[in-house]
């Protein structure tokens, strides 16, 4: 019973020795594998640096106006007693959009017609006057003084008439301003009268505003070297293109507008104006574009993003990703002959799609990490795999 019971203890003593052993040599086989796995060079994808022509984009904000804004005024004083369109309306050239209470006029213009025919029957009394006295100054019955005295009343009588006729066309017209009628076709704007208010040619805001906006204006400001450029640059292209470009025509590349919503306008616009002066204190310059309002999508008052694309030819442009900031600086990791990375130091001067324009800090044949930032430090290990 001792002998087996020893033989048991020893038995136990010799596996535990050997699983202690067991242990420590798969702990130092994974440390050796670690270690060696740290000291392996990342693989990871570079872009060799060059120069080409990058296409970046102009923003310019602008405010759209229709190509026809008209304030309705009224030209004479009374009361507001219809209104024949509601605000938003299309109306048509000539049609009516407000009356005025018209009584005071019709009563002006009655008053002026019937001094109009007191004028006509004291012309005609004149007439028959003239008439009466010629044959007897003919004949030597009465002196010739009186037949002139009665042309004088017949030529005062005429001219009383033509200043009866004059007021009368006058009350007539005063009359007629009580109508308001569109002088174009358009949409109507706000409306701030009612019915029963007074309203006069003195008031400090119109009845409504009119709008033509089957064409709109899109007014934007530039700097003075943007306006030199793009107005260089496309007349460069027309001529090369054997385009001859009249002096007086601009050459401005066409434009696209981004309304409010972030939607690009379907319609491309052109630059069909300039102010003729720079603004001293901005050294900003005027522009207008015009653009189709087809389907009446855009309207007066309304902003929106005017985008004119650039031309920059031959600069160094590097992918975004390949890019980390800290503060106000911006950082690439690139590789040295010896394919350890250095931390440089990179000047953005814009971007061209999902790319950036690098002013300095890069060169020609450099070799740009493009992934595994956060994985390396200046002087780690890269085994660069290139990109098309």
């Amino acid at each position: 019973m001792n002998f087996k019971s020893s033989n048991l203890k020893q038995i136990a003593y010799a596996f535990t020795f050997f699983a202690a052993t067991l242990g420590l040599t798969n702990c130092s086989t994974g440390k050796s594998e670690e270690k060696e796995n740290s000291s392996k060079p990342l693989a990871l994808p570079v872009h060799t640096v060059d120069t080409s022509n990058a296409v970046t984009v102009k923003d310019y904000l602008g405010t759209i106006e229709g190509k026809v804004n008209v304030e309705i005024r009224p030209q004479v004083e009374g009361i507001l007693q219809e209104i024949y369109v509601d605000e938003g309306d299309f109306v048509q050239k000539g049609q009516k959009l407000f009356k005025i209470d018209a009584s005071a006029y019709q009563e002006v213009l009655n008053n002026m017609v019937a001094t109009q025919n007191v004028a006509k029957a004291k012309l005609e009394n004149a007439k028959l006057e003239v008439e009466r006295l010629r044959p007897l100054v003919e004949n030597d019955v009465i002196s010739d003084v009186r037949l002139q005295t009665a042309k004088s009343e017949y030529d005062v009588a005429m001219a009383s008439l033509d200043q009866a006729t004059a007021a009368v066309r006058s009350a007539q017209i005063n009359k007629e301003f009580t109508i308001l009628t569109a002088p174009v076709s358009g949409y109507i704007g706000r409306i701030p009268k009612r019915i029963g208010n007074l309203v006069s040619k003195g008031d400090s805001e119109p009845m409504t505003v009119l709008s033509d906006v089957q064409e709109v204006f899109v007014y934007f400001s530039m700097n003075e070297s943007d306006f030199l450029y793009f107005t260089k640059l496309k007349a460069k292209e027309d001529s090369a293109a054997g385009i001859n470009i009249p002096n007086n025509q601009l050459s401005f590349p066409e434009v696209t507008l981004i309304l409010a919503d972030g939607e690009a306008y379907s319609k491309k616009g052109r630059v069909d104006a300039v102010n003729g002066q720079v603004d001293r204190t901005t050294g900003a310059i005027s522009l207008r574009a015009s653009f189709r309002n087809t389907e009446n999508i855009l309207r007066s008052g309304s902003t929106g993003t005017l985008k004119i694309s650039e031309i920059k030819k031959g600069v160094i442009q590097i992918p975004q990703i390949a890019t980390s900031e800290l503060q106000d600086r911006t950082f690439v990791y690139v590789l040295n002959q010896q394919n350890k990375a250095e931390r440089r130091s990179i000047t953005i001067k814009g971007k061209s799609k999902d790319n950036y324009i690098v002013s300095s800090g890069l060169a020609i044949g450099d070799r740009v990490l493009l992934s595994g930032m956060d994985k390396i430090t200046d002087g780690s290990s890269v085994t660069p795999i290139p990109q098309k």
